[in-house]
């Protein structure tokens, strides 16, 4: 299993360097819908594509060692590989609705992943948790995909960056914007969606460093990064992406400090480093783009190591509760040094060889060259963000180091077994990943040029980016802006336990988690009382209940599209014959209704198909006449015989409400049917099929007679299908008459 990520890895690989240039590729799918599997490698494709199958090979690696083999390993690695592939699809689809395909088949494979311990009630509640989320926003998001294709009549991503002024242009403009957005936020769980991610922990370890760290919960920050060149000229796309991810990368740092699961700890860690990125697209400047790109791949390594580091650590000592864990440095080295790096980096430390700190000063070199904006809201926005961005990062700080000491520090454990150092195997992965954060932070600018400068201009248009350097000088302000970060964050640790408690009031027992479990149950409530509402065993409120959606639906819709034009300039003269064949049809159909008696009942009924025949026989279609009478006198002859074995037919006392009810339903339907048979002769909304079965009944299927062509040449595997089921019910029909004449045998 490792070789299939790891091979895709290496292919791509080769795609590096200074003269890339961007591929494309097209398969045939379903081209009368403009939708075809469009592959487009560019900058930015290449950079998630490298991070899903690298980290994916590292994952894999990881978890030969950290799965049991009691376990449905086959299952688990048929999920991750699906998933793999499901995200490789997100960022290679160039046509929208393929890449909402893949979208929410991440979604399906994640619920999977999630739930992988379905025993469990927290695994199953974590993933139906983040399918709810998350499908909500991908719907959310093809909608905004719909009215994209409505305002540019393309699929293609491409094509609609290159009609982004139309775009901007069109009335649709904000619907379009929530409805995008709604779907990268719930995906990349920003607040107030963020709540998915913490109880989506409840997934094995490898599946958290995987998902949640490098892949999935980046879907929607590629999202927002690919189609920031459409929506960046516009003033709400700034504040919208901007505020969500700044609160996000405040609330998510400061509710990590709360937390005593070291997994749900990375999760709240994940959220606020997620809501940064976001706030950096947002800015929409070609610092804060290039910053964003940086930190994407600076995460991807630093967080992806600590998911595994916390995973060895629940491996070795059965718990992840920091508050039983501590002195683990001395009896897992190996581990706690991989740790200090991955913690260190992800605080922003200022050191030259953890890759965190670069990416880190970008974003507050970024957060301080905002312009105003042109509106009032915009301005505020602004200028608070340098403050916002320095409080999450203080945070960000407490809890790493809060992660980090609680593990490995000083103070005494808790523990019932004596834990020792991790396999090799294990190591393995995260020692890779430690090695990448220490590689690009001494080597920062070997990764620009060729990699993450193709990236940024993929979404800014920009070809020149600066140079990553650690050193800017005392003038800089970022540099005292990391400064003023560490220190406060440094006295916080410190005094922890004297500010703790704030916990208490803010959020207190308030929580969205309690939002959404309440609406939960309110839907499930509610869902039940209209299910009890018409599930009443009556096929007769059945029947109603279908009938009437469909006469409300259809009339509504034709009304709506001028559905009943009817024209009566062309129609054929009526002969004396057929009125009387159609009111003899009619009359029979009232009687039917009206009869007491089941043999007459049926009898009568068979005048209505008979006379069906007939006017098929003056309008010469001698076939469609004898098919209808052969089926008409089989169907006769088979009701004659159930209803002989029925008992008498009785009419049921109904109130005067239900027959009232019944009347208006059918009548309303079989005039709806009748309006949509003539408006259908007087619509010529699309050519008529016919004219082709006429041109090519002799040249394709061989023969003069059109309608045995249809039914043996154009339509024959759907004819051979149809004997097939004719087929299986007469031998069931049989089988049963075999089984009951046993019976009376015996």
């Amino acid at each position: 299993v490792f070789f299939i990520p790891f091979a895709i890895f290496i292919y791509f690989l080769t795609f590096l360097g200074e003269d890339f240039t961007i591929y494309k590729q097209t398969y045939q799918w379903i081209p009368s819908l403009k939708i075809n599997i469009d592959l487009y490698l560019d900058g930015l494709s290449l950079l998630f594509v490298l991070l899903i199958s690298g980290i994916g090979s590292l994952v894999v690696l990881y978890s030969i060692y950290y799965m049991d083999k009691s376990e449905r390993l086959g299952h688990f690695y048929v999920y991750l590989l699906m998933f793999m592939a499901a995200m490789l699809g997100v960022v290679l689809s160039d046509n929208i609705f393929v890449l909402y395909t893949f979208w929410e088949l991440t979604s399906i494979s994640s619920f999977l992943l999630i739930g992988y311990w379905h025993y469990k009630s927290r695994s199953r509640y974590g993933a139906l948790k983040s399918m709810m989320i998350t499908v909500f926003g991908g719907l959310s998001m093809f909608g905004g995909f719909v009215l994209l294709y409505v305002v540019t009549g393309t699929t293609s991503i491409q094509e609609i960056i290159f009609q982004a002024d139309t775009v901007l242009n069109s009335t649709y403009l904000p619907l379009i914007l929530i409805l995008i957005l709604l779907g990268a936020f719930t995906k990349s769980a920003q607040f107030p969606f963020h709540i998915w991610l913490p109880d989506a922990m409840e997934a094995p370890t490898p599946v958290s460093a995987y998902l949640h760290s490098a892949t999935m919960v980046k879907a929607g920050i590629y999202l927002v990064a690919r189609l920031s060149p459409i929506f960046a000229a516009y003033e709400w796309f700034f504040i919208s992406v901007s505020l969500i991810g700044i609160i996000t990368l405040c609330w998510g740092s400061y509710m990590a400090v709360r937390q005593t699961d070291l997994k749900a700890i990375l999760a709240f860690s994940t959220i606020s480093q997620l809501g940064m990125i976001m706030a950096m697209l947002g800015f929409g400047t070609k610092i804060a783009i290039f910053a964003a790109v940086f930190h994407i791949l600076n995460h991807a390594t630093f967080k992806g190591s600590l998911f595994m580091i916390a995973g060895i650590v629940d491996h070795e000592t059965g718990t992840r509760d920091i508050r039983k864990l501590g002195g683990l440095y001395t009896l897992m080295p190996i581990s706690a040094t991989l740790a200090l790096f991955g913690t260190f980096s992800m605080a922003g430390v200022p050191l030259p060889f953890l890759n965190g700190f670069y990416s880190k000063e970008l974003f507050f070199d970024a957060s301080i060259r905002l312009d105003n904006g042109a509106s009032a809201l915009a301005s505020v926005l602004a200028n608070a963000i340098p403050y916002l961005a320095v409080f999450g990062s203080v945070f960000t700080f407490v809890y790493s180091m809060y992660l980090f000491f609680g593990v490995f520090g000083k103070k005494k454990n808790r523990l019932t077994k004596q834990p020792h150092e991790a396999p090799l195997g294990m190591l393995l992965s995260p020692l890779i990943l430690v090695s990448g954060v220490i590689i690009i932070g001494l080597f920062p600018n070997v990764f620009n040029n060729s990699f993450l400068a193709h990236a940024a201009t993929a979404i800014s248009g920009e070809t020149q980016f600066p140079t990553i350097k650690f050193w800017h000088g005392f003038s800089s302000i970022p540099l005292y802006m990391s400064l003023a970060v560490v220190l406060i964050g440094a006295i916080f640790v410190a005094t922890r336990q004297k500010w703790v408690n704030v916990y208490s009031v803010i959020p207190g027992n308030r929580s969205f988690n309690n939002v959404y479990d309440r609406g939960m149950k309110q839907l499930d409530i509610a869902s039940e009382k209209i299910t009890n509402y018409y599930m009443t065993g009556s096929l007769r409120t059945y029947m109603a209940i279908i009938v009437s959606t469909i006469v409300i639906v259809t009339f509504t819709f034709m009304y709506l599209t001028d559905g009943f034009s009817i024209q009566f300039d062309n129609l054929a003269n009526v002969k004396f014959i057929e009125i009387a064949i159609v009111f003899s049809i009619i009359i029979a159909s009232l009687w039917t209704i009206f009869s007491n008696n089941n043999l007459a009942a049926i009898l009568i009924l068979g005048i209505v198909g008979y006379g069906v025949a007939m006017l098929f026989v003056i309008y010469r279609a001698p076939d469609l006449a004898l098919t209808q009478l052969v089926i008409e006198t089989v169907t006769v002859v088979l009701f004659l015989l159930c209803f002989y074995h029925l008992p008498k037919l009785r009419k049921r006392d109904e109130s005067k409400g239900t027959v009232i009810t019944n009347i208006i339903i059918s009548v309303s339907f079989g005039v709806l049917m009748t309006m949509i048979g003539i408006s259908a002769h007087s619509t010529n909304w699309f050519d008529k099929i016919s004219d082709y079965f006429i041109e090519t009944s002799l040249t394709i299927g061989g023969g003069h007679n059109i309608v045995n062509v249809i039914l043996v040449d154009m339509r024959g595997i759907d004819t051979l299908f149809e004997i097939a089921v004719l087929g299986i019910a007469a031998l069931a029909i049989f089988g049963l008459i075999r089984l009951r004449n046993d019976k009376e045998a015996k």
